[in-house]
């Protein structure tokens, strides 16, 4: 087998042989602990991207490899014309914290929205979705047209019809958006991609109000809020939302490629066999992954997430109150955005120089994403590399 190492080499290889798609700056990683990666030149940085909020527990976490090892060793796939002891245990633990009793697992977030709609579909017997400005969903075909940034949609135009996106700043929007033919409404919790932008209390009641107006379904895409993000197993039922359908990722499988699509009884029961599928969702591999995931949130991580939740917000809010380029910090628990005057892309390079990892969103916005095992310690580090930054 031929070992790539050097950074020039692994970028040499990628520019003649992978899809030109991402921008990728000049580092190449090749080993993790905990909050940190290593590249190849052995340079340490600390982690606040946690591969776009999946990895929940750190970088190779002694259960999560553990758990790994042995399950591969025994049995990774068998697809799902088999029974496995995975699924459902998986999915009974899912329900338990969710109280949607139905699960579908597929292979990533944008998979599991895909089956949401779908799913919309069948069980209401209409084709009209809401979703909100701002909105990202994902880039497959359905996931995408209820994705609001021309900038994803524009270029493989025309897509799914029936789409009418609504204001998420204006309840009168959301409420008129909402009639009688809507099969769902489509929402994050917190938008991601679109600012890290928390729902509004006035937007979750005409919501609410809507759904419950034309009996129309609720989605909650939780791929990036969910599963422990904000210090609580999901952010739709801390707002007040009681969801028909919820997409899961991200950190579900904390590394492994692994999404979820729960529902009620009601939409489960419109669904057949044969109306929808997955070779990958939910093999032994990635169930196992999912069950570790949850063991540690459920043995003390989750409220350790909730607590350096706190203290994040606490300490971007001192660092707002410090630089003035800084206009606003938005978010709840691991989950955060700093608003920044212009493009934020010179503030991800210096930090990168400097040792620590974040990301960019809606141009001006700097995302905020460690791995629940961050500790007070190297928040105070992260934020004051982004106080020199500034």
């Amino acid at each position: 087998m031929t070992t790539v190492s050097s950074e020039t080499n692994v970028q040499a290889l990628e520019a003649a042989n992978l899809l030109q798609i991402y921008r990728r700056p000049n580092v190449v990683f090749e080993r993790g602990d905990g909050v940190y990666l290593f590249d190849t030149a052995g340079r340490r940085y600390l982690d606040f991207v946690s591969g776009v909020g999946v990895a929940a527990l750190g970088h190779a976490h002694p259960s999560l490899a553990q758990a790994l090892a042995g399950q591969a060793a025994t049995l990774a796939h068998t697809s799902n014309l088999y029974f496995h002891p995975l699924q459902g245990e998986l999915a009974a633990r899912l329900a338990a914290h969710s109280t949607l009793p139905r699960a579908f697992f597929c292979n990533s977030g944008t998979e599991a929205v895909e089956a949401c709609l779908k799913f919309a579909r069948k069980a209401s017997g209409k084709t009209k979705f809401v979703a909100l400005k701002h909105s990202f969903h994902g880039r497959t075909m359905g996931s995408l047209s209820v994705t609001w940034e021309p900038h994803y949609r524009e270029p493989f135009a025309p897509l799914i019809e029936d789409v009418v996106f609504a204001d998420p700043h204006d309840a009168a929007s959301i409420a008129d958006a909402i009639t009688d033919d809507v099969a769902a409404v489509i929402v994050e919790p917190i938008q991601g991609e679109g600012g890290v932008r928390p729902l509004s209390p006035e937007a979750v009641a005409a919501i609410a109000a809507g759904c419950a107006r034309t009996g129309a379904l609720l989605i909650a895409d939780e791929v990036q809020s969910g599963m422990g993000r904000t210090g609580r197993m999901f952010h739709s039922t801390t707002l007040g939302l009681q969801p028909d359908l919820m997409a899961l990722g991200k950190a579900l499988g904390g590394g492994m490629p692994i999404g979820a699509a729960l529902m009620s009884e009601r939409v489960a029961s419109a669904v057949a066999p044969g109306d929808h599928g997955s070779t990958y969702g939910g093999n032994l591999l990635a169930c196992r992954a999912a069950l570790t995931v949850l063991d540690e949130l459920e043995g003390g991580l989750l409220d350790h997430a909730r607590a350096m939740g706190e203290y994040l917000g606490d300490a971007l809010e001192g660092l707002r109150a410090r630089h003035t380029r800084v206009t606003a910090v938005r978010g709840v628990g691991l989950m955060r955005g700093i608003d920044v005057e212009g493009d934020a892309a010179a503030v991800l390079q210096a930090a990168l120089e400097r040792g620590l990892l974040i990301n960019r969103t809606a141009n001006t916005v700097l995302r905020v994403l460690p791995p629940y095992i961050v500790t007070a310690a190297q928040i105070d580090e992260a934020v004051s590399i982004l106080g020199d930054v500034l």
